[in-house]
């Protein structure tokens, strides 16, 4: 259960990794334009807070990776406190941005760490 859980956790990480190079870099390309729905001007716009956020994910995607790398205890604890902080980004991403962050994001890591729990 142990490796599932680890391969999840570095499926989210992946994720986020990926998001960062959508807002930090493709915003105001045809792919980052798809995530977001806006058109070229508000891409433009809105190019700095997306990137702003793409680091976040960065972030995120970072502590996951340490999480996984890290011995234990410290890489259990790290992939529950990252984990977390992905679900709870991703319910109010949900509630306040776009009800598809709930699937995109705090699901995927709500099972991430359902399994990382389970697996100990």
């Amino acid at each position: 259960m142990e490796t599932a859980a680890n391969v999840l956790v570095g499926l989210v990480a992946a994720l986020h990794a990926y998001i960062l190079v959508l807002e930090m870099f493709l915003w105001e390309k045809k792919a980052g334009r798809g995530l977001s729905g806006f058109d070229a001007d508000m891409a433009r716009a809105t190019a700095p807070l997306a990137a702003n956020q793409g680091l976040y994910n960065g972030f995120l995607a970072a502590g996951l990776v340490w999480g996984l790398i890290a011995e234990d205890p410290t890489g259990y604890r790290v992939k529950i406190f990252f984990l977390g902080c992905v679900v709870v980004a991703g319910l109010y991403g949900a509630a306040t941005a776009n009800r598809r962050i709930l699937f995109a994001q705090a699901l995927p890591g709500a099972l991430a760490l359902g399994a990382v729990l389970l697996g100990r």
